[in-house]
């Protein structure tokens, strides 16, 4: 989750420190060592340049500090303590100590302090002890005991920071003593934090996993590599964590812009020249050439732990340096490199990888409009403009800052004619910065590359495009992961080419500058500059790619008319054209030199009936003409020898394909929705190439050709929607050795093999990895006894069929990951699934229960809805009336005295709208190891150790020796108010949260089902949650509750359930039910990765909640959660603090 802060604290106090007045604060008691080692430790700072601040005030003070020292203390980098004797006899260096600790709390470490223990015992201090016990007995009798108590704490808090000892450091001599502290302030003073940007947003977020990487201790030297495109934030994330963490490393150094400064003369020996004089603090040492200065880095390095920051590293040579070094650095060292360079990632010795991500919606707006408005919010005239200007951004904070600068205190008018102008012109700072990568791309051949696809490829899928551009002498495959490894481009999950909106702006920039007119720019993906190059016939022969859409011209433009038709010999000049995509084009005249040498023709519909005889095929590779009036595709023969890709869906007129022998190389046939074709070509079962064949919604097509199953290289079969096929034979199917997608969806299997369904189903070939048969009218005796013909299916679709329970041959699909059943509105149960990634169940409305072969299933997710009966998920979700319940569990909560009394209550369920329509009997729902129940009334059973009037309470987890804190019972009594009441109206369900503070776990449970009192009444909700030690003794933890709008809490308390291994306790053992006691809901900690709350999940609802506890409630992110491999309730534990309100036979 993203948290959005609008100013870090540490940004502020690490720019505040580069204003502050003086270097060093002396604190110390006058009469002690005014004249005498104060004076020489000021004397020699001063001579060292050290601006240092010494109150020569000899007379005693008032009541409270003088303001100029606590601005003194405000302004100062460190403070130096001197402890003498007789220190703590003075409440004045007391209260200054204390204010010294507050300035070092409130600047997040910045301020650095330094206690010197001249002549007195750092045990004494922090305990209190022997001189300083004289001075305490007489402070205890003459001042607040608060205040006594803050300085205390004060003394002990600092006695334990990093110190300085007389007699341990110098042997009692004086002036080696003070040398020594002037070289540490010096020390310290030379390392100082970075200066970050103000009004940082959604850093919180992208810092935390660093910073918990960077805290943790290992004896291992780590290497952390933050990956991202130009402008995403990579720097100034490395900058944040290496403010926060600096000081907890010995040594320290942050080596900006690597890739600039390596470029420059003798660039690397001044990169070795800065680190080895960070590693020196300061100290100035010559190196002449780069393995010199390796030698002596490396000896240097080795003797303190370190943090190094490489910033923009682009070259695997600049890696390689660091690897060679990286055996000698100190054990606990680390090393964070920022780059954009992908293949720098695969180094075997990188040890975490962060990539970088954009910003969400909120976040950027809120970036954008600091920089443009100076608040976290636009101006209410301004929004609209302001979220158009953020969409165009996409998330990128180097744009957000700039746009956003550049459009402060400007008019509306302004405004909307930059917006404009953004939209065929994009930011010159922009792009200048997010060009670097393409700059740094090898060859001409890796930039040519880029910018076909910048124009022309954006969303297409990688190997359509790799046979594109492979005939066009590309070398696509490896140049593709050029442009990955600049993160110029990404592959998404579904294999299609992405790229950034502004990364795509910028590769169009740089083909737009290439010429004023667009006629001599070697691409052309303006629909009015493609118009007007045609209609004016200027095209030249530098014209490498064109599109043209008729539907995307200016309306109102003179020249533009949708029935405009255009000359074929438009094109004749343009001999270098190899892609070209038209929509909606008319061309009139001949096409025997209409571009002979078009590798790529994309002509969306295309007006003809057939493609004239003189059309000029012979170099294509790829043909797509859907939507075109196509009745035949050509009227006789014509060869397309290099053809690989044929698409011509949606060509509603189509009645026949063409003979296939003339296109030997065929690979991919997509025939989509051509709903008037009869006839498919014999010849196709000879292409030995064809791998993907979709005739979807070809709902006139009666028959295939036998030879179909001649088809040896066909990988993906789709024929769903061809409902009149009349024949398709057993060996069609079974001979079709490589087919690995076959989708059948909404033919009639039942109707079309009558009796033979069965037999079909069990002859499908062995290569399968996938199978849809969706709406196929299956019914439970369709089914063959085993499908062990389907060894390696991995997705099956069986949704929309009448089937009213798990047949029996899915149960041994071993490799099955993904299970389809939505819309099986007869199925009432799911009994022995085998192990799922993915099961979907959407409108099954009949089903009842849900069982798995092995309890690895717990982690699987799901898609679900409108389950209106079912009432038990394993491992997921039980709902059970409450007299049903686990006797252990009932007596656990006190109910049992209170079943028989208890009245039907209404409830609200996620999956069954229906419930509170009419009162049901109370109910008791397993979820994740939590079980809870609601009921009328407000009297609560049992015994609460901790009870509260409002929604929220705190308290401490008991030390209790030998004893486990395994359980937690939560009650809430809470009130029907209506939507009437003066409460706070929110969008959030029901839920409650939980933090322990102690050690930053928290999280939140949101139940599926809840129940709804009437107007005015009042009803409990009484929970128990198995947390399996997740609370430690002296744990501090917080418990609070949201209700749902109109619900108002009333009540809340809680009770810790600990236990004992012991035997010889006499306890009782409380179990609860294993199959759902998955501990889920509490497992996030500060630093954790984010990964997992990715994967979707249904039923519990885990919620991530800011550190800042005042945070309000909509900035929670909620995110549904998977279970863990945790089970087994409380069996075999003995348990505590508890009220049990009789007797019950009790299992073990």
């Amino acid at each position: 989750m993203a948290l959005v802060k609008a100013a870090d604290p540490q940004t502020s106090s690490s720019n505040a420190s580069r204003y502050c007045r003086y270097h060093v604060f002396l604190s110390f008691r006058g009469p002690d060592t005014r004249k005498t080692f104060t004076d020489h430790l000021y004397t020699a700072l001063v001579n060292e340049g050290f601006r240092t601040f010494r109150d020569d005030d000899e007379v005693e003070r008032g009541e409270g500090i003088k303001p100029e020292l606590q601005k003194a203390i405000k302004h100062s980098r460190t403070s130096v303590i001197v402890f003498s004797k007789d220190y703590a006899s003075s409440r004045w260096c007391l209260d200054e100590l204390v204010m010294i600790l507050e300035r070092k709390r409130r600047t997040s470490d910045d301020h650095v302090v330094l206690p010197v223990f001249y002549d007195v015992d750092p045990s004494h201090v922090r305990k209190q002890t022997g001189s300083l016990a004289k001075a305490f007995a007489r402070h205890q009798k003459s001042q607040p005991l608060q205040k006594v108590k803050a300085w205390r704490e004060a003394l002990a808090e600092v006695a334990d920071l990093a110190g300085m000892v007389l007699q341990n450091q110098a042997h009692g001599y004086e002036s080696k003593f003070i040398k020594k502290i002037v070289k540490v302030i010096g020390d310290k003073l030379s390392r100082t934090p970075l200066s970050v940007a103000p009004n940082l947003v959604g850093m919180h977020s992208k810092v935390e996993r660093i910073n918990f990487w960077l805290q943790r201790r290992s004896t291992d030297v780590g290497i952390l590599v933050i990956y991202g495109m130009s402008g995403i934030g990579k720097t100034t994330i490395a900058k944040t964590v290496y403010n926060s963490n600096f000081r907890i490393f010995e040594g320290s150094s942050f080596l900006e812009n690597i890739k600039e400064v390596s470029q420059q003369p003798n660039g690397l020996v001044q990169i070795q020249t800065q680190l080895l004089s960070d590693i020196l603090n300061g100290r100035k040492m010559k190196i002449s050439n780069v393995s010199e200065g390796l030698i002596k880095i490396e000896d240097a390095m080795s003797s303190k732990r370190f943090l190094l920051v490489l910033d923009d590293v682009d070259h695997m040579d600049q890696l390689d340096a660091v690897f060679q070094m990286k055996d000698r650095f100190y054990p606990g060292s680390k090393i964070i490199i920022t780059t954009r360079c992908a293949r720098l990632l695969k180094a075997h010795q990188v040890t975490e990888v962060y990539a970088v991500e954009t910003l969400t919606q909120k976040e950027s707006l809120e970036l954008f409009s600091w920089h443009a408005f100076g608040q976290d919010h636009p101006v209410e005239d301004y929004v609209e403009y302001s979220k158009k200007l953020v969409d165009h951004c996409e998330g990128l904070p180097l744009a957000l800052k700039v746009l956003g600068s550049s459009l402060l205190g400007e008019s509306i008018c302004l405004w909307k004619s930059a917006l404009e102008k953004l939209e065929a012109i994009p930011n010159g700072e922009i792009i200048n910065k997010l060009r670097v990568s393409y700059d740094s791309l090898q060859d001409d051949h890796d930039r040519n590359l880029f910018l076909h696809i910048a124009c022309f490829f954006i969303g297409k899928d990688k190997d359509y495009i790799v046979n594109i551009l492979d005939g066009c002498d590309f070398y696509t495959l490896v140049g593709i992961q050029n442009l990955i490894d600049r993160c110029l481009v990404i592959i998404d999950g579904w294999d299609k080419v992405q790229m950034h909106n502004l990364i795509r702006g910028m590769g169009r920039e740089i083909v737009r500058l290439e010429s004023k007119e667009p006629w001599k720019r070697s691409r052309v993906w303006h629909h009015k500059d493609s118009f007007k190059i045609l209609t004016e016939k200027n095209g030249t022969e530098t014209i490498e790619g064109l599109v043209l859409d008729m539907h995307m011209c200016p309306t109102n433009s003179s020249l533009n008319s949708n029935e405009k038709v255009l000359e074929t010999n438009s094109f004749s000049r343009m001999h270098e054209l190899k892609l070209l995509h038209l929509s909606h084009v008319k061309l009139d005249g001949c096409y025997a030199e209409f571009c002979t040498g078009l590798r790529w023709l994309c002509w969306l519909g295309f007006p003809l009936d057939s493609i004239p005889t003189d059309f000029p095929v012979g170099s294509l590779i790829v043909l797509e003409m859907q939507y075109s009036g196509l009745k035949q595709i050509y009227k006789g023969t014509k060869c397309l020898p290099s053809l690989k890709i044929l698409d011509l869906s949606h060509s509603h007129s189509l009645t026949e394909t063409i003979d296939f022998s003339y296109c030997p190389n065929l690979e991919t046939l997509v025939l989509v929705d051509c709903t008037s074709l009869i006839y498919v070509h014999g010849s196709i079962g000879n292409l030995e190439r064809l791998m993907y064949l979709n005739m979807k919604d070809c709902k006139s097509l009666r028959m295939l050709p036998k030879n179909i199953c001649m088809l040896k290289s066909l990988e993906t079969f789709i024929i769903s929607g061809c409902s009149n096929l009349n024949e398709l034979s057993i060996e069609m199917l079974r001979n079709m050795d490589s087919l690995k997608v076959l989708k059948t969806d909404g033919i009639p299997i039942s109707e079309l093999w009558l009796k033979r369904s069965s037999s079909i189903l069990g002859s499908l070939p062995c290569s399968l990895v996938e199978l849809s048969l969706w709406g196929c009218n299956l019914s439970d005796d369709t089914f063959p006894i085993d499908f062990s013909n389907l060894s390696s299916l991995q997705r099956l679709n069986l949704g929309n069929n009448p089937i009213g329970s798990l047949p029996n041959c899915i149960k041994g699909l071993t490799r099955l990951r993904a299970l389809l059943l939505n819309e099986c509105t007869s199925l009432k149960s799911l009994l022995g699934l085998p192990k799922l990634n993915y099961l979907d169940i959407t409108n099954c409305i009949s089903l009842e229960k849900i069982t798995y072969q092995s309890s690895s299933s717990r982690e699987s997710s799901a898609g679900f809805g409108c389950n209106y009966n079912l009432v038990e998920w394993e491992y997921k979700y039980k709902l059970q009336p409450i007299g049903s319940v686990d006797a252990e569990m009932i007596n656990l909560l006190g109910l049992c005295n209170l079943l028989e009394s208890m009245e039907p209550i209404r409830m609200d369920s996620r999956y069954n709208s229906s419930l509170k329509d009419n009162p049901i009997p109370v109910q008791g729902l397993y979820q994740h190891g939590i079980f809870s129940t609601f009921f009328g009334g407000n009297e609560v059973p049992g015994q609460f150790s901790h009870k509260s009037r409002g929604s929220s309470l705190s308290f401490t987890v008991p030390l209790l020796d030998n004893h486990r804190t395994r359980g937690l019972i939560v009650f809430v009594v809470y009130v029907n108010a209506g939507y009437g009441s003066p409460i706070i109206h929110h969008n959030y369900s029901s839920q409650i949260i939980v933090k322990n503070k102690s050690n930053g776990l928290r999280g939140a449970y949101c139940p599926s089902d809840y129940g709804i009192p009437g107007a005015g009444e009042d009803m409990i909700w009484l929970s128990h949650w198995n947390l399996d030690d997740q609370l430690q003794g002296g744990d501090e933890v917080v418990v609070s509750v949201i209700m749902l709008s109109g619900l108002l809490v009333k009540e809340l308390g809680i009770q810790l359930v600990q236990v004992q291994q012991e035997e010889n306790y006499n306890m009782m053992t409380i179990s609860t039910d294993s199959s759902y006691d998955d501990q889920i809901w509490y497992n996030k900690r500060l630093g954790d990765s984010d990964e997992e709350d990715k994967r979707e999940e249904v039923f519990s609802c885990f919620v991530c909640l800011p550190d800042e506890e005042e945070a309000q409630q909509d900035d929670i992110t909620v995110a549904t959660t998977t279970g863990s491999n945790n089970s087994g309730g409380l069996r075999g534990w003995k348990v505590l603090a508890v009220c049990f309100c009789c007797p019950v036979g009790m299992k073990m």
